[in-house]
């Protein structure tokens, strides 16, 4: 997710200037730009393919030549074995395999179809957000980049931090070190406010009903694995635990005994529907999102309709997430009301009830 305040009116025109060139025009280097959101090689760019139901839904394309490393190899190892012959060598240098190499790559070249790599994307105008298909970090700025590049604006990677001062004005980085072991001390135990959003909810799942009142009515939510706990140390960092029932392993108490919170965890959001994904706490980071089938006679037959009910559906999810997090943000941020949070989930830790 990127922070992205306002869009300027001319935003098609933009990426339209920085769209991506005609793949007869690659050579052996790289060409990138902008297409639509149609396919990969859909430009020029119009407000026809840039936008889908309203949605602002273009990509980022990489083009470029590149022969797969083991043909490489194979002709590589082909060519020095004759030129050995050639020549009544034993041995190449370094200098002769590194020509043969190139000579190799320039020969295969011609005839290599064009690998392409894709960043999509799409503008949420309602939440002034940017999603991104971009999980790497060198993804992550390379997007960034380009998109300050075609747009003029700096997309700000949504951390939670950053949401936790865009959305309540709460300074993430400036709470005390907090402690969710009754065994753990509060200086000994990190900083990280997603990893500390993550446990947290899993403690209000069990604790607190699992329940959130939104605009859009009442949502249940649970966590389910695999689980990530992390926690810097002098012991093993990161712990996975997955298969059979994660949530009441011995291995996860063990871990919050330990002082460790959950990177990364399923999360199910339920109101009629359920909507499942992959949420990574550090990073503020969804995965491998699953929403809800349209069933019936309303379900949409064309795209645009289809994609408009999708995007529907994942704002909805946002809007829980999002609120799930405010809650937590307004109780982290007031002293008085966390030092209670914590002591009931030392007790939630200690009390907990496990499967062999």
């Amino acid at each position: 997710m990127f922070h992205v305040p306002r869009l300027p009116e001319d935003v098609i025109e933009r990426f339209a200037r920085c769209a991506a060139p005609p793949l007869k025009d690659l050579s052996s280097g790289e060409i990138r730009g902008w297409v639509g959101g149609r396919h990969l090689l859909d430009v020029p760019i119009t407000e026809e393919n840039a936008r889908i139901a309203g949605y602002l839904r273009l990509t980022f394309l990489r083009a470029e030549r590149r022969p797969p490393s083991a043909l490489v190899r194979a002709y590589c190892c082909l060519e020095e074995l004759a030129f050995k012959r050639a020549e009544g060598l034993a041995f190449l240098k370094p200098r002769q395999r590194a020509e043969i190499r190139r000579a190799v790559i320039e020969r295969l070249l011609p005839d290599m179809p064009p690998m392409l790599r894709a960043i999509p994307f799409v503008h949420l105008p309602n939440r002034n957000l940017v999603l991104a298909q971009a999980s790497s970090d060198a993804q992550r700025d390379l997007f960034a980049v380009e998109f300050f590049k075609a747009v003029g604006k700096k997309p700000e990677p949504v951390t939670p931090s950053t949401l936790a001062w865009l959305r309540r004005r709460a300074l993430a980085d400036e709470w005390p070190p907090t402690s969710f072991s009754p065994e753990i001390a509060d200086g000994e135990s990190g900083t990280d406010c997603g990893a500390q959003f993550l446990t947290w909810l899993w403690f209000s799942s069990e604790e607190r009903e699992g329940r959130i009142h939104t605009d859009d009515g009442e949502f249940a939510f649970a966590l389910d694995g695999p689980l990530i706990f992390h926690r810097e140390g002098d012991g093993a960092h990161e712990t996975l635990v997955r298969h059979g029932a994660p949530l009441m392993s011995a291995e996860a108490k063990t871990c919050l005994l330990a002082g460790k919170m959950l990177r990364s965890a399923k999360l199910l959001l339920a109101r009629d529907d359920e909507w499942r994904a992959t949420f990574i706490a550090d990073r503020f980071m969804i995965r491998g999102l699953r929403l809800p089938e349209e069933r019936g006679p309303s379900r949409a037959v064309d795209p645009s309709s289809r994609f408009q009910e999708r995007m529907l559906s994942l704002d909805r999810f946002l809007g829980v997430l999002f609120a799930l997090f405010d809650r937590f943000a307004d109780e982290r941020s007031n002293i008085k009301q966390w030092k209670q949070t914590q002591r009931e989930i030392h007790a939630w830790v200690s009390a907990r009830k496990t499967r062999r």
